[in-house]
């Protein structure tokens, strides 16, 4: 009876010991160590890839922005304000409908086929968008000049990048609403468009966040 007693007891304590040692290593060492290397290596990514201006945190690399104008009244879906660059569509995101005091956005795809018609409509109408918005006097899109990144969301509906064609045809409207060069403009566009990661991932891409930036500096100077 003591010999089982102290058994148990020794085999509760070796599982204590066990457990806090390795509450210890995996709960604190770890972190603190995967945490240290990640700020001291990747300190930007780390920290959630903030972009700064003037000071100020102005979002993330990571994360897609929209540039539309403030709604009028009755109006519920706002017009993009046309002298900024403009970033994917963002359809299927969702509305926090759990915590309503703050409005955010849900990532999300829209699931629709290639073949639902309503996802074919939406492609057409913001087609349609997209080449009466950046055709200008002395510059016209065409169809064939309107890239899938134009008129289609991603699968996160976040995408923080456009393809350098998408930015191309909207060079002529940005540099119009803001009375700058075209080719002032261009240069810009150049200048923030990043190849493929590691020379073989992915597509040449320009960071909509980032261009504009440049963009605003660009304005801020003249």
């Amino acid at each position: 009876m003591n010999n089982s007693f102290v058994n148990t007891a020794r085999l509760l304590g070796a599982g204590l010991r066990a457990l806090l040692v390795l509450t210890l290593v995996t709960g604190v060492v770890y972190p603190l160590v995967v945490t240290g290397a990640a700020q001291a290596l990747f300190h930007g990514q780390a920290n959630g890839s903030e972009v700064e201006s003037d000071g100020t945190v102005v979002g993330s690399s990571l994360i897609g922005q929209s540039y539309n104008l403030p709604l009028s009244k009755g109006q519920k879906t706002p017009d993009p304000d046309l002298k900024w660059f403009q970033g994917r569509p963002a359809n299927g995101l969702g509305s926090n409908s759990i915590n309503t005091r703050y409005k955010l956005l849900l990532s999300g795809a829209t699931n629709l086929s290639a073949d639902d018609k309503d996802l074919v409509q939406q492609v057409k109408d913001a087609k349609a968008a997209v080449i009466k918005d950046n055709s200008v006097p002395g510059y016209t899109v065409t169809a064939s000049q309107v890239p899938a990144d134009a008129v289609t969301s991603s699968g996160s509906g976040l995408d923080p990048d456009i393809s350098p064609q998408y930015a191309d045809i909207q060079v002529h409207r940005v540099a119009a609403k803001n009375g700058l060069p075209a080719a002032r403009v261009e240069k810009l566009v150049e200048d923030h468009t990043r190849g493929r990661t590691l020379g073989f991932m992915g597509e040449p891409r320009v960071n909509v966040l980032q261009l504009n930036l440049a963009l605003r500096d660009v304005l801020a100077g003249r």
